[in-house]
This record gives structure tokens, C-alpha cells and sequence, in this order.
């Protein structure tokens, strides 16, 4: 079968002297009649392309996926008062459940199950914070995977004991009395919220409407704003006091923090990923203003509130940070005191719970938890269930008797963990698998990239495999934001090709925050190459170690791990038989015009500079393809209501490669280039287990095809 035609329209745009060819700019253009019909053909096209494959039973393939998406996740608490928020996916609910729980050991009563709103499952809970009594709670919903969330305010009124006439299970389902209060607050993405200390109002972030700021800039200027609770005609919160942001730039990124006492209002902006600022105010001084704590240099800085104090982690002079102590009536920089020096491990988070310092660090892409005191002194080493990773900020509070962590492996789901105030560790919310890890085995291997920089990856696979330099492979990465990859339990990637005998690598590129400030900026702007090296000296490792080979190696990576799967496709297209480039970044001459990219120019730059169109020219995959090249077999993955990677990016560049194939018998050849558009899907985030099971059927269906993994 030969892909759908689509038709090239000659665009020359010149940049610094250099000129551009753009054959299929029209096609970032999504709401045209022809756009719309490149969308239909090419999913049509990738439909009767992965049906047809002989030796991949898709019927038997959806069905073990769907067992492997029954295994369920929980996430670590929210503490208010004497109750506990946190969320829950059991069996075959397309999102996660809100629970409360009334004491530690308390019954699970059902808050907000959100698979209610939509029978298809495409309305998601991306956010909630409870006041600190646990009367209110904040929360964020949206549609279709969009992540524009809108704010909405409920009153838990009661949470019911038992009833004795009932079974366990029914206990189970039973649902807190809450009260819904009327207001909706619309654009509060990945909304910062901060309780008032008598639950009479918040601090809070939000986004413009449209028509407020010239069009495109409503996805920019998020600002601090406080909203009371039962304010008349304010419901909307657009009557709300608006605290900090005012002349701020455009793409900076302000979120809140207040202190127990609600005296200090703590506001960190970032800009970028290598650069935050710090600014505290006395909410309760009228006439105060904020106080710049760290501003005007490059460096990281969090802060946590207690007691009058302020605990900044930063890694100013320390790549892998360090702990500073200050009283938040004299926080200026020359007041600083160190209480916890940088050591081996990258210091990943510091949380006050307890009256104790908790600290979230990680040694070599594995994760560690610290109890200090808070003067510094180290209390306790806490022993993890396995090594692996701790996957969210712990749940706790200051006057909390113990924590609450989030874990996961390559063979434990995400659980949740309570952790005492010395150190110890019990389960608080486990999630059964069915898995026995025993089978498996994961090892971190190292390597060197080709400027001998040292780089791990860990390889996973069943404890019986013999390497015969064959065996199927599948390579991720991301390699950029600071974010590192860990250690994490992979329902429908790793297990089903550990299952037949596969391999999972997982790289440790630059770019991510494994090692420190020092890995990330050596992954970013005009270092961004060393990303693609360490992910092609992966590849070259795994092949010579007698993994696998060219022929039986695929590689996946999504949003700037899609922008990996891309570089290195293009740049060495022998090592691969197969890609998988969800979400992808594609275009980098034009990314930063669509969507909310403009954030993302302090790590990659922009092509409307001189010296950072060098370097994005020089690696942009959309202009490094090649019509006489033989690339690997290409499923491009993406989403048409994705608001940060806007779908543009996998449509160009499929449609490039379709043309090349045509045109130039040796591109492509026989090796499909795929796209598959999801109409009702975003980013990523809240996508609902059905869709889950499409896109893991399709894009397996593929893997294993390319591979020779068959499936009867």
C-alpha cells in the first residue's frame, strides 16, 4: 500500500542568508478544509496498513494490553487537617478517582470520580489542592486532553463512617457529602494554589482570556492572583485582586507558596528550566511590599515557609544543590546560612514535614530519601522499598506525624508509602500487578559518549535471556528540561516486549537533571548535539555488547523525546530499524510560533537569533531529511487538541518523508512511513485508559512487525 498523496507547495523563506524550503507549510494550518482531509486520509492510511500485518494478531494484542492497564496507580496524599486527598486508577477506570480519607487508617470515601463527566473518558482531573483544614478543596478539570483547566471549589461536608449492613467492597464506594460551590474560574492551567490559613480564600495562578491580550498571548502572562470565597458577582474570579505579575515578562511562570501562620506569601518565577527568582511579601502588612530574595542571576531556587524561616534549595555555586536557611523578615542573599552542603546525590526537593526537613534526592538516576533536622542535622536514611523512584513531591505538612511517598520501579506500579518521622516505611496505598519481579532483572550499564563523557542507561530484561545479538530492542530517552529518567513501572512499553523475550533500554542523556545542573545545561541550547550523540552511542553500545543488532532495534521518545527520535533518524538512520516520534518537536526554525513554545526558548533558543539558527538549522529534523537516504520505518504519533507540541511538527515531517519515498525509490523503500493523528486526544497528560489501549495496540502492532516479534 502506498501512502495517500499530499501536495507539496514550494515556500522559500530566508533566515541569515540562508534560504529555507518549507514544501508543506501549509499544512500547519489545521483548520482547512485540505488540512482536515490530509488527517482523514492519513489515518485511514496507518488504519488499513497496521490491520493488515500478518504475523501481529491484534485482537490477542489488545487483550493483554488491556490486562496490563488494569494495573492500577495511586499517588501520595494531600494533607488537610485530618484528612487525606490523593487519587486513585483502579481496574478499567479511564482516569484517576479523588479520594478522602478521615485519619491515617481511615475508609476511602469517593470525592470527585471525573470518568462520570464523559462516558469516553476525555474529561481529566489535572490538579487539586485542600485547604489546610480539609474543608475546601480546589480543583482543575478539562476536556479532550486540552490541560486549559477550569477551577471549581467543593465543601467536604461530611465523610461517612461505615455502614455495618455492608459488604467491604460496597464501604469502598461509598461517597464523602460534599457541596459544590458556584464559582468557575476558567484558564487556570497547571494552576499554584495557596490556602488561606481560615479557608476563606487562596492565592492562585491563571491565564488571560482571550480578547484580553492580542490574539496567541492568551497562553502566556500567567499571573498571581487572590480570590475569596463567596464574593457577590465574582464567580468567575475576573473581580479577583491581582498580586504579582504586573509588568512581568510574558513567558515567566510565577507559582505561589504561603506560610502556616499566612504571613509570608512566597512567589517563584521560572524562566526557563536553568533560571528561577525568588520574591516574599507580608500579606499581612498592608503596606508591604515583595521583597526580592533571589533574583538577577542563573541559577535554580525553591523555597519552603515555617516558623519564619525560609529553606532555599538552590544550586547556586553547587550543581547538585545544596540547602540555605534565612528568616523570612531579613531574606536578602548576604543573610543566607548553609545548613545542608552539597553532596553526591542531586537534591531534588526539600519539604517541611513534621517539624523535619524531607529531602528528595537522587544518586545515579536513583532515588533517596533524607530526614534532617531543621537546623540541618542529618536524622535518618530511609530505606526504599526497592531501588527506584520517588515519582512526586511527598504528602505532608508541617504539624503532619509522617510522610506519605509515591514509588514505583520497573516492576512495583505507583504506590504510595508512609514514611515515619525517624524513618521508617510501611505501605499506605499498594497497587498488586500480578508481575512477578523475580523474572526480571535491571541492570545499569555504562558507556561513553562520543566526547568520552560517561553515560548510563539502564538495560531490563528477563532473567533468562541470552544475548545472541539479535534479540528485539527498544531504546527511550528525552535528554532535556532537567527532567531525568528513573526507574519506573511501564504497563504497556517495557513489559509486553520483556514478555517475549525483548529488551527495555533506558538512557540517562544530557540534558536531564541525573547528575546535576552541570548534565542538564551540557544537554541544552547550542549543546543540544550531545544529547543526539549519548542517544546514537546508546544505540552503538547496545549492538556491540551483543544485545541486539540494526535490524531488531526500535526507538520511541515523546514531546522533546520526539525531537530525539527525529534528530537521530536523520542523522544515523543504519542503526535503526524502527521509530516511534509521539508528540514530536520536528520543525526548530519555526516551533516557538505555535502553541506555548515561546517558554521553551531558554532551552533549545530561537531561530530569529543569528548564532541559534546555526545550531537548530544544524540538527532541526524536518531540514536535515534527505530524499537519497534510507531511513528506519517511521509511525509518527500526535494529537489535534495537544496545547504544547501543536501536531504541525508530525504532520510536516511525515508528509516529507511520504513525498521522498515517492520521489526516490531508496528512501524508505519497503519501511512504512506512518502518521496517526488523535482527534480527541492533547499532550499526553489525562488521556483515559481506552485511548491508552489504542494507541499501545497500534503502535506494538508496529514494533513488533518491524522487528519480527510475531503475535498469533
Amino acid at each position: 500500500m502506498k501512502p495517500p498523496y499530499t501536495r507539496p507547495e514550494e515556500v522559500i523563506e530566508e533566515l541569515h542568508g540562508q534560504k529555507i524550503s518549507d514544501p508543506f507549510r501549509w499544512l500547519e494550518h489545521a483548520g482547512t478544509v485540505e488540512s482536515r482531509a490530509f488527517v482523514e486520509a492519513q489515518n485511514a492510511y496507518t488504519e488499513d496498513v497496521l490491520s493488515a500485518i500478518p504475523t501481529v494478531n491484534r485482537r490477542t494484542l489488545r487483550q493483554r494490553i488491556e490486562q496490563l492497564l488494569t494495573i492500577g496507580r495511586a499517588e501520595p496524599p494531600h494533607v488537610g487537617g485530618n484528612r487525606f486527598f490523593y487519587v486513585r486508577r483502579d481496574g478499567k477506570q479511564n482516569q484517576p478517582v479523588l479520594y478522602v480519607r478521615e485519619g491515617v487508617t481511615g475508609r476511602d470515601r469517593i470525592l470527585l470520580d471525573v470518568n462520570e463527566l464523559a462516558p469516553d473518558g476525555t474529561v481529566a482531573l489535572d490538579w487539586f489542592y485542600p485547604s489546610s483544614d480539609g474543608k475546601f478543596l480546589t480543583y482543575g478539570t478539562s476536556p479532550n486532553g486540552s490541560e486549559i483547566s477550569t477551577l471549581e471549589i467543593m465543601e467536604v461536608t461530611d465523610v461517612r463512617g461505615p455502614q455495618e449492613d455492608k459488604s467491604d467492597s460496597e464501604k469502598q464506594l461509598e461517597h464523602a457529602s460534599v457541596r459544590l460551590l458556584p464559582e468557575k474560574i476558567w484558564r487556570t492551567r497547571a494552576a499554584s494554589v495557596a490556602w488561606l490559613p481560615d479557608s476563606s480564600g487562596f492565592y492562585y495562578t491563571r491565564y488571560p482570556r482571550p480578547g484580553d491580550v492580542p490574539p496567541g498571548e492568551e497562553v502566556y502572562h500567567r499571573h498571581v492572583f487572590l480570590h475569596k470565597i463567596g464574593e457577590p458577582g465574582n464567580t468567575d474570579g475576573m473581580k479577583d485582586t491581582e498580586i504579582f505579575g504586573h509588568g512581568m515578562h510574558p513567558e515567566h511562570w510565577p507559582s505561589v507558596k504561603l506560610s502556616e501562620d499566612g504571613h509570608w506569601l512566597l512567589v517563584k518565577v521560572e524562566q526557563g528550566w536553568a533560571r528561577t527568582e525568588l520574591f516574599l511579601k507580608d500579606v499581612q502588612q498592608p503596606q508591604a511590599e515583595f521583597v526580592a530574595v533571589a533574583t538577577g542571576r542563573d541559577f535554580l531556587y525553591d523555597g519552603e515557609l515555617f516558623a519564619g524561616d525560609l529553606y532555599i534549595t538552590t544550586n547556586e555555586d553547587s550543581p547538585r544543590f545544596r540547602v540555605m536557611k534565612v528568616t523570612c523578615a531579613s531574606p536578602q542573599r548576604e543573610n543566607w546560612q548553609e545548613i545542608i552542603p552539597e553532596g553526591d546525590a542531586v537534591i531534588e526537593e526539600a519539604q517541611v514535614i513534621g517539624r523535619r526537613l524531607f529531602l528528595r534526592c537522587s544518586r545515579n538516576a536513583v532515588s533517596q530519601l533524607r530526614i534532617h533536622a531543621l537546623d540541618g542535622e542529618l536524622m535518618a536514611e530511609v530505606k526504599l522499598p526497592a531501588p527506584g523512584t520517588i515519582f512526586a513531591s511527598l504528602g505532608g505538612n508541617c504539624e503532619s506525624e509522617q510522610a506519605f511517598l509515591g514509588f514505583t520501579s520497573f516492576t512495583i506500579p505507583p504506590s504510595v508509602y508512609q514514611v515515619t518521622l525517624v524513618g521508617l516505611v510501611t505501605p499506605w496505598a499498594r497497587v498488586e500487578s500480578g508481575i512477578e519481579p523475580e523474572q526480571y532483572q535491571a541492570e545499569q550499564i555504562w558507556f561513553q559518549s562520543k566526547d568520552g563523557t560517561r553515560v548510563p542507561m539502564f538495560v531490563v530484561n528477563r532473567k533468562d535471556m541470552v544475548r545472541t545479538g539479535r534479540t528485539p530492542a527498544l531504546l527511550s530517552g528525552y535528554g532535556g528540561f532537567n527532567v531525568g529518567r528513573t526507574p519506573v513501572f511501564n504497563r504497556n512499553a517495557m513489559l509486553l516486549l520483556l514478555e517475549r523475550g525483548g529488551v527495555y533500554a533506558d538512557v540517562q542523556l544530557r540534558g536531564g537533571n541525573e547528575f546535576g545542573e552541570e548534565w542538564h545545561r551540557a544537554g541544552m541550547l547550542e549543546k543540544k548535539q550531545n544529547v543526539f550523540d549519548d542517544f546514537i552511542a546508546a544505540a552503538e553500545h547496545l549492538i556491540a555488547s551483543g544485545y541486539t543488532d540494526p535490524e531488531h532495534l526500535a526507538i520511541q521518545g515523546g514531546s522533546n523525546g520526539g525531537l530525539l527520535v527525529g534528530a537521530v533518524i536523520t542523522q544515523r538512520p543504519d542503526l535503526f530499524r524502527a521509530a516511534v516520534c509521539q508528540v514530536p518537536l520536528l520543525d526548530m526554525l519555526r516551533y516557538h510560533h505555535f502553541q506555548i513554545a515561546r517558554l521553551w526558548i531558554p532551552e533549545y533558543g530561537s531561530a530569529q537569533d543569528p548564532e541559534q539558527f546555526r545550531y537548530l538549522y544544524q540538527y532541526s529534523p524536518y531540514h536535515r531529511m534527505r530524499e537519497s537516504v534510507k531511513y528506519p520505518a517511521t509511525l509518527f504519533m500526535t494529537a489535534e487538541s495537544d496545547t504544547r507540541v501543536d501536531p504541525m511538527h508530525a504532520k510536516k515531517m511525515a508528509a516529507l518523508m511520504q513525498s521522498a519515498a515517492e520521489n526516490h525509490s531508496g528512501t524508505g523503500s519497503d519501511r512504512p512511513i506512518l502518521l496517526r493523528v488523535d482527534t480527541r486526544a492533547g499532550h499526553g497528560a489525562g488521556k483515559p485508559v481506552a485511548k491508552l489501549a489504542d494507541d499501545a495496540v497500534d503502535f506494538w502492532s508496529f514494533v513488533f512487525w518491524q522487528l519480527g516479534v510475531s503475535i498469533d
